[in-house]
């Protein structure tokens, strides 16, 4: 089934936050079976406490599509215009802004999905779904998982029963495609970070633009150029959050041609400048990420590699 490890973290509100609220984060990641290569971040458990039913507030980087649910507190989040509250069963798309999320004590299952998994399970264009936070139940596009609800919102089954129901699921919903080796190649290439130009990058993984521009809009979500500038971006950020103390210039990634470049693709990207997200607190991500670059080997979903060299090892 994989292996998992877990990592506890305890923190409170900056003193700047109005209310101070007291939480303990626990986070549990899964490696998917072999059969699963290349398609999921990973399967990933986390149980968060807040004393006296508090809520925490904090914003979700940049990602790739996922699908969360809730057992407990039910979380109220947004990505741009798109708004969600109340559901167990929460479903994005790839993203290029942040999700700015507010939840008190729950358990929580993610499953996060590469592009080659949006290819073998999402029967619609990534780049229709870019940005969207939707009710996963009733969405026509994420509603074959609400299988998944009835297990994975109980908090009285264990893991392991819940980890057999995913891969249950996931395995019956799988299908190939086509155009997965075309996928694979753009993917690791992004990930490499040494390529700058979209003409470079589609030369790179062995073709025309046009076709390059097609698949990254099918199973990407965004243009070319876009993916590359997100995944600049994401390294600096990952720095940043797991060098804490850390100042933006020393985070900041060598493809930044000035500190004022950087400011604005930032800007860009979560919708505040790098010097206000620094002053906020962040009570779920800086554990959270900080445990996924231990154990996973990085901090960050579209940091991840298209296909893993090996499991995780459990501690």
């Amino acid at each position: 089934m994989g292996n998992s490890i877990g990592i506890d973290s305890h923190g409170s509100e900056d003193a700047k936050v109005v209310s101070s609220v007291e939480h303990s984060v626990r986070s549990r990641f899964f490696t998917p079976p072999p059969q699963f290569d290349g398609c999921f971040t990973t399967f990933y458990h986390m149980s968060l406490d807040v004393e006296d039913g508090g809520t925490v507030q904090d914003y979700l980087q940049p990602e790739w599509g996922n699908i969360r649910f809730f057992a407990g507190t039910r979380p109220s989040a947004q990505i741009g215009d798109s708004r969600l509250s109340g559901a167990r069963f929460n479903a994005t798309g790839p993203s290029s802004r942040p999700c700015q999320f507010e939840v008190g004590t729950a358990r929580m299952w993610g499953i996060g999905f590469l592009p080659l998994g949006w290819a073998r399970f999402i029967d619609k264009d990534a780049y229709d779904m870019a940005n969207l936070i939707c009710d996963g139940a009733v969405h026509p596009v994420f509603a074959k998982f609400d299988c998944l609800a009835d297990i994975l919102c109980d908090p009285e089954i264990d893991y392991e029963d819940q980890l057999a129901a995913i891969v249950d699921a996931m395995g019956r919903l799988m299908r190939s495609n086509r155009d997965e080796p075309k996928i694979t190649r753009i993917h690791a290439a992004l990930v490499s970070g040494e390529h700058i130009a979209v003409g470079e990058l589609a030369d790179v993984c062995g073709m025309s633009i046009r076709t390059l521009e097609r698949v990254c809009h099918r199973y990407f979500g965004f243009t070319p150029k876009l993916l590359m500038r997100r995944q600049r971006f994401m390294r600096s950020l990952t720095s940043f959050m797991l060098h804490r103390g850390a100042r933006w210039t020393e985070a900041m990634d060598g493809e930044y041609h000035d500190q004022s470049q950087f400011t604005r693709e930032f800007t860009q990207f979560m919708t505040m400048t790098p010097s206000k997200y620094a002053s906020l607190d962040h009570p779920i991500l800086s554990s959270f990420m900080e445990a996924r670059a231990r154990v996973w080997g990085s901090a960050a979903q579209t940091l991840d590699q298209p296909v893993r060299d090996g499991d995780a090892e459990s501690v």
